[in-house]
């Protein structure tokens, strides 16, 4: 191969001969000639983690990028067929996102006015946006892969093989509906996953709030302590432990006495002349009831809201060692006030986190505004004995990057955490790199597994193949495009919302017709779904993805224990009862400048094509590879 250049001379220029490179593996087709050359040889099987197609890729996917071209190619050269399909995330939150930015409008308020059909169609019009640029960095970069047989999340047969795998879940017992208390974003008006929620913490203000609830029959209060003023409103009940020991103090200065934990009766107390009255085990004051510090609600006290319950989880770390509960708006309030016998839930919010008019006084409010407004009518009426300010770590959408808020939405779930023993299994045949992640990141997340919640309120992304008599109530759950044609009558080519929400049947045995839920897959459980996907299985190539399961290899970023890697050993449990692969290396998180994870949202890097034009792609390839 001639490059043009004489590397002796001080005008060699490692750019151009990367160019010129990539010029002689274009007009030869070295890459599609290696690969026909190893076509008949032993396969060593690599799964390729699709990107989302929202933007450009930066310096973290280039890391790993190198990984994923460096040991195909050394595979290669020991006498294996690597197959090296590129893939596309084209459907969920990071599409719509960047659609109602677009538009200048909530996805709901789009759907409103354009319909879904012209909503999808915009989010589908995304994806292409961004394709041929993510091809000319990762081919700029060096690296050998095939985006002419590339996949993506949004084609029917990809979708198809999802509704396969969702169906084996259901017809195993594993998939259920619930409403539990789960993250929630605001602003995308949606549930969020529990390692989705748990991948952006914020240091960040908020009111630290003693509030007194005046006991029914002592002129008497209870001091409870809570940093989300806004969920005072929904208040049902209060909690303490009870093997605490409580006091009942006077605070001579505004001629009140009240109840608190004798362990947080310095840190309440401090600065104030307090008298201790009486003391109590925390155990005998359960059962007492209290006045509702809002009306809005209060007829609640019939079905047995409005009174002390008693848990261990009430702790002395903070606060005054009783706690507020809002079933609607917290996990162990919601446990707490079931196991009590306190089965309402009340949550006067909408869509975007505002109070609704069930709470007039608020209406309209976005929670965290309407703190300011809800403080001010405690000390009005003199429940307000204490506001603070609190600095600590707070969740934000990964998305959006706004505040998450815990909330009871009705959800569908996989019953992970029943699977925890065989997950755990399961990694212990998986040969990480570094080797700590193995019984470390990936292991504790394993050992500690809870419920998936694998539904979102959208409108971009595969439809949950859920059907639900009007009659009867009862579900049938679907697992083939064939499937749909036999029930319905009627031939569908695209399974997106705006083509089969309208489709409907009957049983000849059942009165009633079955119309489809609303809910669309959480995208981690289409790119969970990947290996059987991406062939169309079991649909198509059948023998040989059994042949070929699980992969050889696989890598990506270490944020991707609690994503990808997750999903893929979790459905693969579901359905195989082994691992999704047997090799995976897990690369650093690439920070820019400023410390902060690079992102294509904050665009806080150079843009790596304007790096490889100015040093060379194998400096680049060799700096990040050595960072790893």
């Amino acid at each position: 191969m001639d490059t043009k250049q004489d590397p002796s001379s001080n005008s060699f220029s490692f750019v151009n001969a990367e160019h010129d490179v990539l010029t002689f593996w274009q007009e030869n087709q070295i890459f599609q000639q290696s690969l026909a050359q190893s076509k008949n040889k032993p396969e060593f099987v690599f799964y390729d983690g699709p990107p989302f197609a929202t933007g450009l890729p930066h310096h973290g996917h280039l890391v790993a990028s190198t990984i994923k071209d460096i040991i195909p190619r050394y595979q290669t050269m020991l006498g294996h067929h690597v197959d090296r399909r590129f893939g596309w995330d084209c459907h969920g939150l990071p599409i719509e996102h960047e659609i109602d930015k677009t538009l200048g409008m909530s996805a709901k308020e789009a759907v409103e006015k354009l319909g879904i059909a012209a909503y999808n169609n915009e989010c589908r019009g995304i994806v292409q946006r961004y394709t041929s640029e993510w091809e000319k960095t990762i081919t700029r970069l060096g690296r050998w892969v095939d985006f002419e047989n590339d996949y993506r999340t949004m084609e029917p047969w990809y979708m198809e093989s999802v509704w396969w795998v969702f169906k084996q879940l259901w017809d195993k017992g594993l998939v259920y509906q619930g409403e539990k208390v789960v993250a929630y974003s605001t602003e995308l008006e949606t549930v969020l996953s529990n390692f989705e929620a748990s991948s952006n913490y914020k240091d960040v203000q908020d009111p630290a709030v003693t509030v007194l609830f005046k006991l029914d029959d002592d002129d008497a209060y209870f001091a409870a302590w809570t940093t989300t003023p806004w969920t005072l409103p929904s208040n049902l009940a209060l909690c303490v432990n009870p093997n605490i020991e409580y006091v009942k103090v006077l605070d001579k200065g505004i001629g009140k006495a009240f109840w608190l934990a004798e362990g947080r009766l310095e840190a309440v107390s401090k600065g104030k002349d307090v008298e201790v009255l009486e003391r109590a085990q925390g155990s005998a004051l359960a059962g007492k009831a209290y006045k509702p510090l809002f009306p809005y609600f209060a007829a609640e006290k019939t079905n047995g809201a409005f009174k002390v319950l008693s848990d261990n989880f009430v702790s002395l770390d903070s606060g005054t060692g009783i706690v507020h509960m809002a079933p609607a708006f917290g996990e162990d309030d919601q446990r707490v006030c079931k196991a009590h016998g306190i089965d309402v839930s009340v949550c006067p919010l909408d869509s975007r986190g505002r109070f609704t008019q069930d709470v007039s006084d608020f209406a309209g409010l976005y929670v965290k505004e309407a703190d300011k407004k809800i403080l001010q009518s405690l000390k009005e009426s003199g429940a307000l004995y204490l506001h603070e300010t609190l600095v600590h770590s707070y969740p934000f959408c990964p998305r959006s990057d706004t505040p998450i808020i815990y909330r009871t939405v009705p959800s569908w779930y996989v019953r992970v955490s029943s699977l925890r023993d065989n997950l755990v299994a399961n990694n212990q045949q998986i040969r990480w790199v570094p080797e700590h992640i193995k019984d470390g990141r990936m292991g504790k997340w394993l050992e500690n597994a809870i419920d998936w919640a694998i539904s979102r309120n959208r409108y971009w992304g595969t439809p949950l193949p859920i059907w639900v008599n009007d009659v009867t109530g009862n579900h049938k759950c679907l697992g083939s495009i064939e499937e749909l044609t036999v029930l319905t009558g009627h031939h569908v080519s695209d399974l997106h919302r705006d083509h089969i929400d309208d489709l409907t049947f009957t049983l000849d045995d059942e009165e009633g017709v079955y119309r489809r839920i609303s809910e669309v897959f959480d995208c981690w459980f289409e790119s969970g779904s990947m290996p059987y996907a991406q062939v169309h299985y079991p649909f198509e190539n059948k023998a040989q993805f059994e042949a070929n399961f699980p992969a050889s290899f696989i890598a990506e970023g270490v944020d991707q224990t609690r994503g990808w890697f997750y999903t893929l050993q979790v459905l693969s449990e579901c359905l195989f009862g082994k691992p999704a692969f047997t090799n995976v290396i897990v690369n650093g998180i690439v920070n820019a400048e400023d410390g902060k994870k690079m992102s294509k949202r904050l665009k806080n890097y150079t843009a790596p094509d304007i790096l490889m034009e100015q040093y060379g792609a194998d400096a680049l390839r060799l700096y990040l590879i050595n960072q790893a």
